[in-house]
């Protein structure tokens, strides 16, 4: 009677590891999605700062430029403003000259 029993015990060994290895193969299976998933979103994270750090030094890059055209402008407006000023001012030296010398000879 010893063999039989054996043998069977042996069969349910043999199933009941059987049972704890799908356990085991199922909770593997899941812990490798979950470590999927976090990674996945670990990546699709990342990508999303990089945007948006791209994002904003764009709209910096895109600021400084729009400053920078606003000083030459203003740059350009004032040399004109300058030249316009010294050429008053050497035409009316040139005129108190021109008097001057018409003053003299006279």
């Amino acid at each position: 009677m010893r063999p039989p029993l054996l043998a069977g015990l042996a069969v349910l060994s043999a199933l009941g590891l059987s049972a704890c290895s799908e356990k085991a193969s199922d909770n593997l299976d899941n812990a490798g999605s979950a470590i999927g998933n976090d990674v996945s979103n670990a990546v699709d994270d990342a990508g999303n700062s990089i945007d948006n750090g791209l994002d904003r030094a764009g709209a910096a890059i895109d600021k400084g430029a729009d400053r920078i055209g606003t000083a030459t402008d203003r740059a350009a407006d004032d040399a004109k403003r300058e030249g316009r000023e010294a050429r008053e001012d050497v035409g009316a030296s040139l005129e108190k000259a021109g008097a001057d010398l018409r003053n003299d000879n006279h």
